[in-house]
């Protein structure tokens, strides 16, 4: 499993969250999703922790914990949905 952090400073890294969540438990994995276009980070990420019982402790410490000017939404991270792989759908039966 593993933590979907919300509400992050576009400035953010990889190390800055490693430093955070390592207070917390073993960090096996981060990641940072960027917009494809401009390769910006998006202003959310997923961290991967060593147990369910680290991963508990740092979303009970840093949920709605104030980060870099920013209050942050820390919690379980949910399956990602299916998508088609036509990127929308149909809108008013037309495509």
């Amino acid at each position: 499993m593993s933590i979907y952090v919300g509400n992050l400073s576009y400035e953010i890294n990889q190390e800055d969250l490693n430093e955070v969540f390592t207070e917390y438990g073993t960090v096996k994995r981060v990641h940072i999703p960027t917009d494809r276009e401009t390769g910006r980070v998006r202003g959310f990420a997923f961290v991967e922790m060593e147990s369910e019982a680290d991963e508990d402790k740092a979303i009970k410490a840093l949920d709605g914990a104030e980060w870099m000017d920013r209050e942050l939404k820390v919690n379980k991270a949910r399956p990602r949905e299916n998508r088609n792989s036509f990127g929308g759908g149909r809108r008013n039966n037309r495509f």
